[in-house]
């Protein structure tokens, strides 16, 4: 039966006597739990609260296990209807105390923890730790290990960004620019495996230098790739910036201002979509980007929009950036006489008392790393600021008001690693 003006009220209260007898009457109280817009359509006509139908905000688990959220990460969304009025991620489903585990290890075997909790940026994770160790130590790095170093990091660059330009159009239902994504990245990944002997994990940097030197021809091998990457980077441009369901879904969707990136901390290729011109290899040059950055070759990709069409634009953009940086690597390299990629260091590595922090340019933005020293074999303490915890952090600010279809996109588009938000 179909009920009616009174009768909904009374079911959506407690229940009176003369329901237990199977007859229904009106009730002189009630509980209304709340009217939302979500509800609106199933309004009885009219403004007369009697004729709303009582409703309440859903709370909906958008993870840990859920492939919108690249790994173990949960969303705790607050519904009115579809619109979304709250939200509150919660992390450290994946935290393993890496910086505690520092504490315990010595100053080579620290590489190895730090190197994994953004396992699309190894190379960069490692550079962090061993950059931060050389400072306190005041070691010399070689000018081939130097410039070998930023060539490593920009094709690890390169790797991370296809990643996310495969991936975040196949959240959005597109399917085959994964395949072209990953094309590229097993040419670049080749080249890498070849050299350090690691596909994701590469273990490559040293405190001092690098591991050891290049293969015969190397040089050779990674230019081809590198032209073979530039070569067909249009077919995953012009595939996914032109399609007109891509552009639907992302333009004018999840807008980020550069106030809310400053209160947050949102740094790399998301801040920079919003109009915030910052860049660390420019702007406190490490590695070999100062010369880089004076012959013109590093170029800062910025946006205005702030939407997540910017974030994909920049990412796509930086990649042909990292190209050109990978490029004037190899022609340093190839014009460099033969040298040593490292310093020769005792067996038992210390650290002089002290502290320092240390940044970097990370593929996803800033990682810091501050080292305390109490002049042992291990760190007295390592702190590890990653950038992926900062950019998911302002989530709670960009969702409320989207519906949760857009929610994907703006998730998708902030272009994170769980490995890197837990630690």
């Amino acid at each position: 039966m179909l009920l009616k003006g009174p009768e909904v009220r009374a079911r959506a209260g407690t229940a009176p006597s003369c329901v237990a007898h199977g007859t229904l009457g009106v009730m002189s109280t009630e509980r209304v739990v709340g009217i939302g817009a979500g509800a609106a359509a199933f309004e009885r006509g009219g403004t007369d609260p009697g004729s709303e139908l009582p409703t309440t905000d859903m709370v909906l688990n958008i993870g840990p296990q859920h492939p919108a959220t690249h790994g173990v990460l949960r969303l705790r969304l607050t519904l009115d209807g579809e619109r979304i009025v709250g939200c509150e991620p919660i992390v450290g489903y994946m935290h393993r105390g890496a910086e505690k585990l520092f504490e315990v290890r010595d100053y080579r075997q620290i590489i190895v923890l730090a190197n994994r909790h953004d396992w699309l940026s190894a190379f960069s994770n490692e550079l962090g730790v061993v950059l931060a160790v050389e400072r306190m130590m005041g070691l010399e790095v070689p000018v081939r290990a130097v410039w070998l170093r930023t060539l490593l990091t920009e094709l690890n660059r390169i790797l991370n960004h296809l990643m996310f330009l495969g991936s975040y159009p196949l959240e959005l239902g597109a399917i085959t620019p994964v395949f072209y994504a990953f094309r590229e990245r097993e040419t670049i990944q080749a080249v890498m495996e070849e050299l350090s002997g690691g596909r994701m994990h590469y273990m490559f940097n040293r405190v001092g230098g690098l591991k050891e030197d290049l293969p015969y021809g190397w040089l050779d091998r990674a230019g081809a790739a590198s032209s073979a990457v530039r070569r067909r980077l249009p077919d995953i441009e012009n595939l996914v910036l032109g399609n007109e369901i891509f552009r639907a879904r992302t333009v004018g969707v999840g807008r980020l201002s550069p106030e809310l990136i400053a209160a947050y901390g949102v740094s790399g290729p998301i801040a920079r979509a919003s109009g915030v011109d910052a860049d660390l290899r420019r702007d406190e040059p490490y590695l070999a980007y100062e010369e880089l950055a004076r012959d013109g070759v590093l170029r800062v990709v910025t946006r205005t929009d702030g939407d997540c069409f910017s974030r994909f634009s920049v990412l796509l953009e930086q990649v042909k950036v990292s190209l050109d940086l990978v490029d004037a690597c190899l022609d340093r390299l190839r014009t460099m006489p033969a040298g040593p990629v490292n310093v020769r260091l005792p067996k038992i590595l210390k650290v002089p008392e002290g502290q320092t922090y240390t940044w970097t340019e990370n593929p996803l933005g800033i990682n810091g790393y501050y080292l305390v020293s109490r002049g042992d074999k291990t760190p007295w303490r390592l702190k590890l600021r990653s950038a992926s915890f900062n950019n998911i952090s302002v989530l709670p600010e960009m969702l409320p008001g989207t519906i949760v279809a857009d929610m994907i996109a703006i998730l998708g588009s902030m272009f994170f690693v769980v490995g890197d938000i837990d630690k």
